[in-house]
């Protein structure tokens, strides 16, 4: 009898799929325009893709296990696939924001910063009303962002918003076999 792998296992493969096509993904909008990695769009639109993948392999390992999986093991699966994809992902941006163009970044910044700015006038809050001093600890704290412990630091955040992702996606893809309810 074949021996089933463990959600570890399972889950190495879909993580580097997943980042890889994600790594893909950002340097492609980066040669088309890097204003495009500054984008809320453009995260979402990466975060369903990420989110698809996970089902498509959850899937696929629900039906090597007989067409069944606990809440526990689909949430170990999902995770870990979303972490191994974060790793990968994170690695491509430092090579990106590091080597490929260094002042990408500064320019991501600017754009992010300006689009915070924007935001916080369709609120209601007046950016008139802020000190020079504050939108320059604003300014730098958004290109803090962009360092190599910004984005460590990014990753730690990325993955509590994981576990949440993976909680769900671990209610998607559980399947109780019912039979044994008896």
């Amino acid at each position: 009898m074949e021996e089933q792998q463990s959600p570890f296992q399972a889950a190495i493969k879909p993580g580097l799929t997943i980042g890889l096509v994600s790594m893909a993904i950002t340097y492609l909008a980066y040669f088309i325009n890097s204003s495009l990695l500054a984008s809320g769009w453009f995260s979402l639109v990466s975060l369903a893709i990420a989110v698809a993948f996970v089902i498509y392999f959850g899937s696929q390992y629900r039906a090597e296990r007989g067409g069944f999986m606990s809440f526990g093991t689909a949430f170990n699966f999902s995770f870990i696939s979303l972490v191994i994809s974060a790793i990968v992902g994170t690695i491509g941006l430092m090579v990106l924001y590091q080597v490929v163009d260094p002042s990408l970044p500064q320019v991501l910044a600017d754009e992010a910063f300006q689009t915070t700015l924007e935001t916080m006038e369709k609120f209601g809050a007046s950016v008139d009303a802020m000190s020079p001093e504050q939108l320059e600890e604003m300014r730098k704290a958004t290109l803090d962002g962009f360092t190599v412990t910004g984005q460590l630091k990014g990753f730690g955040f990325i993955l509590i918003f994981y576990a949440i992702v993976a909680l769900i996606l671990g209610a998607i893809l559980k399947k109780r076999d019912k039979s044994l309810d008896y």
